[in-house]
């Protein structure tokens, strides 16, 4: 057991330093005004890319923001839809980023789309493979765990891009569009920044939960 969280607690520990950096700093540069609302500039940064038919939602939720590549709409929670601020402005402009990505075919997201069904079912099976597997002394169920759960190290690994290149994106456009000023970039820097350390959390996290497993089966095997 004592094992066990030497491997994960140290990441687990960074992802609530991460969500608490999330929180903190949206709310923070939630007092920081902008010319316009979240949707407003998703959408001109959407149009500005010749992206006129992607719609915006707003949905329930907060932080619930996302871009759904099925349905190719930007949607946008409450907060981020209405509000007239830095941290709004740089939450829908993320999702828009993840719009662009969509239509430039960007290759990560495409890897990363692909990969969601196995990660999803690895997450779930994977995990009570290996540990069904270590548990009976069978070794085929928990290497079948471990390439089963090898599917959510990979699709957190190729999200990383992902997430780095639509704020990357959105960043740029909110400067060339003249949506911020320049000078106003670290307001929306600080709120993209903290919701990238989650991501990278996240991953670490599944990295360290299989390095854990691995260690557990290549020592038992010898």
């Amino acid at each position: 057991m004592l094992l066990y969280f030497l491997f994960v607690l140290p990441p687990f520990l960074l992802g609530l330093y991460a969500q608490w950096r999330v929180k903190s700093n949206f709310s923070s540069m939630s007092e920081v005004p902008a010319r316009m609302s979240g949707a407003e500039a998703a959408r001109r940064m959407l149009d500005s890319g010749g992206l006129q038919g992607v719609p915006i939602e707003m949905v329930p939720g907060h932080l619930s923001d996302h871009y759904d590549p099925r349905g190719k709409v930007v949607r946008l929670s409450a907060d981020v839809y209405n509000g007239r601020n830095m941290a709004a402005l740089g939450v829908a402009c993320h999702e828009a980023g993840h719009a662009f990505q969509d239509a430039r075919q960007y290759a990560p997201l495409v890897i990363r789309n692909l990969a969601v069904p196995a990660a999803s079912f690895g997450s779930g099976a994977g995990v009570w493979m290996l540990i069904g597997g270590i548990w009976l002394g069978s070794q085929p169920l928990a290497w079948i765990g471990v390439a089963l759960f090898s599917a959510v190290v990979f699709f957190q690994l190729i999200n990383l891009p992902v997430e780095f290149d639509a704020s990357a994106r959105a960043k740029q456009q909110l400067v060339d569009q003249r949506l911020i000023a320049e000078a106003e970039l670290p307001y929306v820097s600080k709120v993209l920044n903290a919701a990238a350390l989650t991501y990278v959390a996240a991953t670490l996290q599944s990295v360290m939960t299989l390095a854990y497993y691995l260690f557990i089966l290549l020592n038992r095997r010898d």
